[in-house]
């Protein structure tokens, strides 16, 4: 009887394998990759004698085994933690089709500061509120609009939604794309959206459409001109510039400004003409038709001439005592010193005069400078007469196709900067022309337009982020 019990206790501790403590497979157990869990639906022999009361026969679910060549049916994806496939609007086209995609460059229009270096005054909705926070700058509607429109100005809906780059004004900007024809055979468009600068309260945002709008229904440069873009931008405070998705956008070799109002701040003949006393209104004189002409309103080449005349008697000492006032356009060093660092030849075209455009030039470290040369008499004072052919609108274009040529570089890869009308034929010309504070009608016909105080945002339209720009410009 004892050996019985003992016999029956050594049975009763015998060590066994629950359906817990093994495996369907020794390969499962021991090779590297392990299938997802959602696919482990396979019941081997083992498990189903040692646990039979307690396990199902059948498997739980329905699936399809994977056989592990991906196919229409079963593309590669993570089916854990994340959901990705392989299809998305940054993804290069198929062997011999051509790339075609939209990148639309969102900036904000700051009032205080260049738009990519601003710290916008951000007023977030409470913690009780249903909106999320970067959703709307406040969720008080007696605070809208956060910056109220400008007296006089045409539209009343200046600045209305917000301080910076929401992803509601994104939702509005893709709803307006997806209004106009998509080409022959796209059924819809995607996009992606990268923000440049801040990710939370973004000031700068880059997004891919694709495809492109059909250019037989509205080519690239109507589309610059839509009244609907033109009312986004009054709406949401930002600028937006459309360019095609090429190889030359991300990677410029030429970039051409204009001088007056642009790299400086000021007209340097309206600043000559107010330092002639006699007569009292020369200086209202001079700056009326300095205006008119860079509207548009008069041809340039005659009104510099006159201008020059009214300048008669003027000593040339006047260029360098002019130097120390000139006021250069915030961010204009910093983007001059990256585009140097990138290998980008500048240029500077001026419709001014040549002793303050070739010092400019020189302590900016441009290299090619073109302005207006004056005649001078035997005393030092200016004869009111320019030498040589003046630098208008169709000589710049004539310069800027000169430099290119020299330097070897394509018209795609040319960027000019101006803001007036005697810059429309060298914006045109480039492969970007960029209208900085300009003339509406250069705001209107150019390809591009920025209209914050720093002058650095030129940079973000060749899709670098603000961590690019800072080590650029450093």
């Amino acid at each position: 009887m004892a050996v019985e019990k003992g016999s029956t206790k050594q049975t009763l501790g015998r060590p066994q394998l629950s359906s817990s403590m093994r495996s369907s497979s020794y390969l499962k157990e021991h090779q590297q990759y392990r299938p997802p869990k959602q696919f482990d639906a396979h019941y081997g022999i083992d498990t189903v004698v040692e646990d039979l009361q307690s396990a199902r026969v059948s498997p739980p679910k329905p699936f399809t085994p994977f056989n592990g060549v991906p196919s229409k049916d079963e593309p590669p994806r993570i089916v854990e933690g994340v959901s990705h496939d392989f299809t998305h609007p940054n993804c290069a086209p198929p062997r011999g089709a051509m790339t075609n995609r939209l990148i639309a460059t969102l900036i904000y229009k700051s009032r205080t500061a260049g738009a990519a270096h601003a710290t916008p005054n951000l007023r977030h909705g409470s913690s009780d509120s249903d909106i999320p926070a970067n959703f709307a700058p406040t969720t008080d509607i007696k605070s809208f609009p956060l910056e109220p429109p400008t007296p006089g100005d045409p539209e009343p809906l200046d600045n209305l939604y917000g301080s910076y780059i929401s992803p509601l004004c994104i939702s509005s900007f893709l709803h307006l794309m997806s209004t106009f024809p998509l080409p022959s055979g796209g059924d819809a468009i995607t996009s992606a959206h990268r923000c440049l600068d801040d990710p939370q309260h973004p000031l700068v945002v880059e997004l891919t459409l694709s495809p492109a709008p059909s250019p037989d229904y509205l080519p690239l440069a109507d589309l610059r001109k839509h009244e609907l873009i033109y009312r986004f931008e009054r709406e949401w405070n930002v600028d937006v510039i459309l360019q095609p998705d090429t190889l030359w956008r991300r990677y410029p070799r030429l970039v051409v400004f204009d001088m007056d109002s642009t790299l400086i701040t000021q007209e340097v003949i309206d600043l000559l003409a107010a330092t002639i006393t006699d007569p009292p209104d020369l200086a209202a004189r001079v700056a009326d038709i300095t205006h008119r002409a860079m509207m548009g309103e008069l041809e340039f080449d005659a009104a510099f001439r006159e201008r020059v005349a009214l300048l008669k008697g003027l000593p040339t000492t006047f260029f360098e005592q002019l130097r120390p006032v000139l006021d250069v356009t915030k961010g204009v060093p910093q983007l001059l010193r990256a585009l140097r660092k990138l290998g980008v030849k500048t240029a500077v075209l001026s419709g001014g005069f040549l002793p303050l455009t070739s010092w400019l030039a020189q302590e900016l470290g441009i290299d090619y400078a073109h302005a207006n040369e004056v005649i001078v008499d035997d005393s030092g004072r200016l004869t009111g007469e320019v030498k040589g052919t003046i630098v208008g609108k169709k000589r710049k274009r004539e310069l800027l196709l000169e430099i290119a040529k020299t330097e070897g570089v394509s018209l795609e890869q040319v960027v000019a900067v101006g803001d007036g009308a005697n810059d429309l034929l060298m914006l045109g010309t480039a492969g970007l022309g960029v209208a900085w504070n300009a003339k509406p009608r250069v705001q209107m016909e150019a390809s591009a337009r920025l209209n914050g105080e720093s002058l650095l945002d030129l940079l973000y339209l060749f899709g670098f982020t603000s961590e690019d720009v800072d080590m650029l410009a450093a």
